[in-house]
């Protein structure tokens, strides 16, 4: 249906509830290409350098993204196009998914080999665990609250979710 040029390494994609944007990291970069759907037309926000993974919050206020040299995961407000909160979270930031409720992000750092847990209104860290050798992907599982890890070695590790606080 159609090609959009992104340039190096596109990485993240997300789509918007209302299936009106796709943003579209450039690891290769410092942006996340947010496409309208409807036109095609691009506008780029100013990440960070190398961004990897990308998720909205629930209420599409909010893109976050990991910064894979870096080691942070960024919010980035929608409304401003501004990074509103930065937190290292380990060594080569790699995926991350949010909590249905929009109340925690998870991330995997690759390099760590850790699982961080991160609180959705003030990025504080509730839980930083090591998981495997080099985790690669991270799931939120809403229905049963689990965090399922893919590790490169070739298996999958599920852990219970705790409340955030």
């Amino acid at each position: 249906m159609k090609t959009i040029k992104i340039g190096a390494y596109p990485r993240g994609i997300t789509i918007s509830n209302d299936s009106q944007y796709a943003f579209v990291a450039q690891m290769g970069g410092s942006v996340v290409h947010k496409i309208n759907l409807v036109s095609f037309e691009k506008e780029l926000l100013n990440v960070g350098s190398n961004p990897r993974a990308l998720v909205l919050s629930p209420d599409n206020a909010y893109l976050y993204a990991t910064l894979n040299a870096a080691g942070r995961v960024i919010a980035f407000d929608l409304s401003t196009n501004k990074v509103v909160k930065s937190v290292k979270t380990g060594s080569a930031a790699r995926s991350l998914d949010i909590s249905a409720d929009g109340s925690a992000l998870y991330v995997v750092n690759y390099t760590s080999n850790t699982l961080v847990k991160l609180r959705g209104s003030d990025f504080k860290i509730l839980q930083k665990i090591k998981v495997c050798n080099r985790p690669i992907g991270v799931t939120y599982e809403k229905l049963e609250k689990r965090v399922w890890v893919a590790c490169y070695g070739g298996s999958i590790k599920v852990f219970s979710d705790f409340p955030s606080q």
